[in-house]
């Protein structure tokens, strides 16, 4: 008992010094949105590292799924709109969306947002 005591209190003083890359005020908003309004700040930089590590751990895994999808033929690349000789990797939605599936998060696109209407809506803005 002894031994966790001092395992919390050192997770504690770490917490107190880290600095998260998700701020502490969208941390407390969107705790506030769910109905926890806390004050303490140990609390409140617990959920933002854990809430930094799950999208360090959806972005890796969508990155992944991004490699998979670069092994296609290159007819098949083609035909998703993608140029086979490009060695860049570009994350989608498609991508992510295979990867947090894997975390229990359901993410659909909107039928209207599809890379062929962004095409057409920059070719009608005139932005290319």
């Amino acid at each position: 008992m002894a031994e966790r005591k001092e395992q919390l209190e050192a997770l504690s003083e770490r917490l107190a010094e880290y600095v998260p890359t998700v701020p502490d005020e969208l941390t407390e908003h969107c705790l506030a949105e769910g109905g926890l309004v806390t004050r303490d700040k140990r609390l409140v930089r617990l959920v933002s590292v854990a809430a930094q590590r799950f999208v360090a751990l959806a972005t890796n895994d969508a990155l992944q799924v991004c490699k998979r999808r670069r092994l296609a033929s290159a007819k098949e690349l083609r035909e998703r709109g993608f140029d086979p000789r490009d060695k860049k990797l570009a994350l989608t939605m498609e991508d992510l969306a295979v990867a947090l599936e894997d975390y229990g998060v359901n993410l659909k696109t909107p039928q209207y947002f599809t890379d062929a209407n962004a095409e057409e809506t920059r070719t009608q803005t005139g932005n290319d």
